[in-house]
């Protein structure tokens, strides 16, 4: 098959796409106050403490040639570790757009990354599945491919992820290619690409280049992909060989220092912040060194351990506070964030897990994250993705697309109409006004049970776990998925078959 005749079909894709009239739920646009935790002067102490840090004690790097790199660009090497000069690493900073598009296969689905823009996907790289029904097992590519159909199914999820889980059925030196295209096959959302590797992330790149096109995605992204920092202060070889393939591809990425406070930053949320933000920066300007205007986002993946337990801890409020303060400084540098999520210690979808990830996920909208990583299905602290865990996320992202609408003072929202309609002690259940606005006046949830307890006694008291297991299975057995154009599908599946005569077992 030639290129010419993959771009034809491609054109043709792309304009029968653009054709349909499919109704879809678009990105929620934050028009809510963002909330600021901290004064000015509070964010400038913060990172000039990071510069500090970036200045005087170093970030490590595990890679000679990023090593050579920085120091093409005016850090100071010495060994493996790395020192910036504040006004050097902030130009560099400077260099990264604030906003920018990634495109999906559908072209009504890419997403806008930055501003105002939200963005939610879900869980990323537990091994491990849950359901009702089978309890706790390792996950294999069937679970990989029902959580990617799920998410397609969702209109409150926009992306549909990378990792969602890890397929332990599938050889790990070949997998990362099962991930990727079954992104591709059972979705039509925006995807991430593979970072255990840089081979792995030059097949995520040639795989997008099939579907989308090489000119096309050295244009727009097809590919976002997280490139987590080692903390404290060390990228490690293979997220730096990742890194700088997609760089040199002018792919997305998100720089994400992973942080338990208490074992990987100081117990301090004012120095875990501080910390988290030299890192950061570390890992934007050296995207920006490599390819100046590489689309990126300013991560933050952090909570606490419990200093009794060692374990990590979801939903904690020191958690929340380095969430307002990171997203504070994403924003004095004016580049998209990421963080947020449900999180959860929780084993099941039980309580805990409920009340963990709200007590994350409503600080993220205040915030006003702009990709939501993990926003559905984590369970036992990112251990496990949980099925009924997912549908009932996806139930409170739709509470909050209809929050994040905020307040409407139009005319038509005083309903003054209807308040002159009704006689003092009379209702509003058969006005006009109602009539004509109660279908959309307010958000009702599918699982979320608002009968009587008669009622719920009488059709069988099922709690919220229960009409979710049913609901996911329900999801998956009435599962049509979009159209791929067979000439791609079939490129993408000899370009894998040669891939995984090629790859050879690292041990």
């Amino acid at each position: 098959m030639t290129d010419e005749r993959l771009a034809r079909r491609r054109a043709q894709r792309r304009e029968r796409q653009a054709a349909q009239a499919a109704h879809q739920l678009t990105q929620p646009l934050h028009t809510l106050p963002t909330y600021e935790l901290v004064s000015e002067q509070g964010l400038h102490k913060i990172h000039q403490a990071s510069l500090t840090i970036l200045g005087d004690i170093g970030i490590d790097f595990y890679d000679d040639e990023v090593l050579a790199i920085l120091a093409e660009h005016g850090a100071t090497v010495k060994g493996s570790t790395v020192f910036f000069d504040p006004a050097s690493i902030m130009q560099y900073v400077s260099m990264a757009p604030s906003q920018f598009t990634q495109l999906a296969r559908n072209p009504a689905n890419n997403v806008i990354l930055g501003g105002n823009y939200l963005c939610f996907a879900p869980v990323y790289g537990p091994p491990f599945v849950y359901d009702q029904a089978r309890g706790r097992r390792e996950a294999t590519l069937e679970d990989f491919q029902n959580i990617v159909k799920l998410t397609y199914l969702s209109p409150y999820l926009h992306h549909s992820g990378g990792t969602v889980v890890e397929p332990t059925d599938l050889p790990t030196h070949t997998r990362h290619l099962d991930m990727v295209y079954s992104h591709i096959k059972y979705s039509d959302k925006p995807f991430m690409g593979s970072v255990t590797s840089g081979p792995n992330a030059a097949d995520s790149v040639k795989m997008a280049e099939i579907v989308f096109g090489a000119e096309a995605i050295a244009e727009q992204p097809a590919l976002l992909s997280l490139i987590n920092i080692s903390s404290p202060r060390r990228l490690d070889d293979r997220m730096l060989s990742a890194l700088k393939v997609y760089a040199r591809a002018r792919q997305a990425m998100i720089i994400t220092p992973f942080i338990l406070s208490g074992a990987m930053a100081p117990v301090s949320v004012a120095g875990t912040v501080a910390q988290l933000n030299a890192e950061a920066l570390a890992g934007i300007a050296l995207t920006q060194m490599i390819n100046p205007g590489t689309p990126v986002i300013y991560g933050a993946f952090q909570t606490n351990v419990d200093l009794q337990s060692g374990s990590p801890v979801f939903g904690s409020p020191e958690s929340q506070l380095a969430l307002f303060a990171s997203a504070q400084l994403a924003r004095m540098h004016n580049l998209p964030f990421r963080s947020g999520g449900m999180f959860a210690s929780s084993k099941i979808a039980d309580a805990q897990a409920a009340y963990e990830s709200v007590q994350v996920m409503l600080p993220t909208i205040l915030a006003r994250v702009n990709f939501v990583l993990h926003a559905a299905g984590w369970l036992e602290g990112g251990l496990t993705t949980g099925y009924e865990k997912f549908v009932l996320d996806c139930e409170l992202l739709g509470m909050y697309h209809k929050f994040l609408q905020g307040l409407d003072l139009s005319d038509e929202a005083l309903a003054l109409e209807s308040i002159r309609a009704v006689a003092p002690g009379g209702h509003h259940l058969g006005t006009d006004y109602t009539l004509r606005n109660f279908r959309t006046a307010f958000h009702r949830t599918e699982l979320f049970d608002y009968n009587s307890a008669e009622q719920w006694l009488e059709e069988g008291a099922k709690d919220a776990e229960t009409r979710a297991h049913a609901k996911y299975k329900q999801l998956l057995n009435s599962y049509q998925g979009p159209e791929l154009d067979p000439d791609v599908d079939a490129a993408l599946l000899d370009y894998m078959a040669q891939r995984k005569r090629e790859i050879k077992p690292e041990f």
